[in-house]
């Protein structure tokens, strides 16, 4: 489980992130929403403790973000889109296998669950292949083993189909609902509604840093009457980027 509680950053004098509060349960797909700018990024960084809060903290599976962050980190996978960060110069399998090591894995334990993520991914055919000259959709595929190496129970997703095509997005999709099956509590990140509407339980829409909105997707649209997410997330953001 996931639960912010009054979680702020900021930089110089811009505010990022302003006291959001919010709980994500075991099994659930939250939808964090908000234009470029909005502290969407910002907010999962802190949660994967890559940045610390300026005031406010979380707690993952009961565990302090900022009192126990190294217990965090066991706990958390992310994955963003763009740019996957792999080493083109190690094979796939490299790849996570030192991902796997920075979490703390030993070989025997880390090598087990790449041989269970090569199948579950389909990956047999480039496995042992230097990354460089993959795919989008097979570096995607290897990011998102990756992230699970060590069997984290809280996913977080920042914009994971970003730039990719319509096969390799269903990858993505169909990975984040085998998340949800599998009972982790997952917040996801994206610009478009089609996969809002898809995948996510409940959403909070963040402007300036703040929430503006939350709760399920029908009960916005009952709320705004409107079965429109897109025209209702332009009406409480103001339709202007920051």
């Amino acid at each position: 489980m996931i639960e912010i509680k009054s979680l702020s950053k900021s930089f110089k004098k811009v505010q990022a992130v302003n006291g959001l509060n919010f709980k994500v349960e075991k099994g659930e797909v939250l939808g964090l929403l908000g234009e470029n700018g909005a502290g969407k990024t910002t907010t999962l960084r802190m949660l994967a403790t890559m940045l610390k809060p300026t005031e406010g903290t979380a707690s993952i599976n009961g565990h302090d973000l900022i009192k126990e962050s190294s217990q965090v980190r066991k706990e958390v996978g992310i994955l963003f889109g763009g740019e996957v960060g792999l080493y083109d110069r190690l094979t796939a399998y490299e790849n996570i296998m030192y991902f796997a090591e920075l979490n703390g894995m030993n070989k025997t334990e880390a090598a087990k669950s790449i041989d269970y993520l090569t199948e579950m991914l389909d990956m047999k055919e480039y496995i042992n292949r230097r990354v460089g000259k993959f795919s989008r959709g097979m570096k995607q595929k290897v990011a998102i083993a990756r992230s699970i190496v060590h069997s984290p129970s809280v996913m977080l997703f920042d914009e994971p189909t970003i730039g990719l095509d319509v096969t390799s997005s269903k990858i993505v999709q169909d990975f984040i609902l085998k998340c949800k099956q599998d009972n982790k509590a997952i917040i996801f990140s994206s610009h478009s509604m089609n996969e809002v509407e898809k995948l996510c339980d409940r959403i909070v829409i963040i402007n300036k840093g703040k929430i503006v909105e939350e709760g399920t997707k029908d009960s916005l649209k009952h709320k705004y009457d409107n079965p429109d997410l897109e025209q209702i997330f332009m009406r409480l953001v103001g339709g202007h980027n920051e």
